[in-house]
């Protein structure tokens, strides 16, 4: 551990909007998530300037005397790897472990130390189900007719309080993001998925489940994998941000409900690279 007399490590944090010392909660490892890369393509530099800022956060960390558990996922499973493997005639795993490996070696070309542990979604498909079933039975989730399973917003009153968003904003952001079968089938339109029943254009992407076959929604597989290697409350949360609305609100509404834990304790957004007043990527 770091002497207690050592400057403290200041972040901004996104939630509360102030500049707060990060700690560990446990006073011994500090432990952070950063939401890792969906591999359906290489990664640009642009996702890459989240990755090094995530880099140096631990460096800095590791070098005042704390240690670290850094967890970051890859995102193997969900619309653009399944569409994309189908054009590419290839099994979704056999897709992904070719994108995944090409993700490494750039970082390993980018002296990137390697996350402590690197969860893919499609090895914890039991841990999001029984999330998702946690959720029903807490009266914050339900099957709707099309068999997907969705998280009632209206049951978190504090949606919405990392992104400061207002409702009007939030509805409008929603609707934005849905597309047909999901307006009809929802309670409202803000709801989002947890479970995706089948569809045809699936393909052979899908896993059984209490509520029929189908998947993972994903916004469900960071809440699962980050319960699992850092517990119901930790930290601190990383990621770009593009991922605070509607990824990182959706991840809180459900962690918080699932567990009646705080989750993060700390959220480091890392802004976009930009060229010529435009963003990368």
């Amino acid at each position: 551990m770091s002497d207690p007399a050592s400057p403290k490590l200041q972040l901004h944090d996104t939630l509360t909007r102030q500049t707060l010392a990060v700690t560990p909660v446990d006073g011994k490892r500090l432990g952070f998530y950063g939401c890792g890369p969906t591999v359906y393509g290489p990664a640009h530099i642009g996702n890459f300037r989240t990755f090094i800022a995530q880099d140096v956060f631990r460096r800095v960390v590791e070098l005042n005397g704390t240690p670290t558990l850094h967890v970051r996922n890859i995102t193997d499973v969900d619309d653009k790897t399944i569409r994309d493997s189908i054009k590419a005639d290839q099994s979704l795993t056999e897709f992904t472990q070719y994108w995944t490996k090409l993700f490494h070696d750039d970082c390993a070309a980018l002296n990137l130390l390697p996350p402590h542990v690197e969860p893919k979604a499609t090895d914890h498909i039991p841990h999001q189900i029984k999330m998702i079933d946690d959720l029903i039975k807490r009266g914050h989730a339900y099957k709707a007719g099309d068999g997907s399973v969705y998280f009632r917003v209206a049951s978190f009153a504090d949606y919405g309080k990392l992104s400061h968003l207002e409702d009007r904003e939030l509805r409008l952001g929603a609707a934005q993001g849905a597309n047909d079968s999901d307006e009809y089938s929802k309670d409202a339109l803000a709801d989002f998925a947890l479970w995706k029943a089948h569809k045809p254009e699936d393909g052979s992407n899908a896993w059984d489940s209490p509520w029929g076959r189908g998947r993972p929604g994903w916004h469900l597989e960071c809440s699962a994998m980050s319960l699992e290697y850092l517990g119901a409350e930790f930290d601190l949360h990383s990621g770009g941000i593009d991922l605070i609305f509607p990824h990182h609100e959706n991840e809180i509404a459900q962690s918080c409900c699932a567990t009646g834990g705080h989750f993060a304790r700390h959220w480091m957004h890392i802004a976009h690279l930009m060229v010529d007043g435009g963003k990368i990527g």
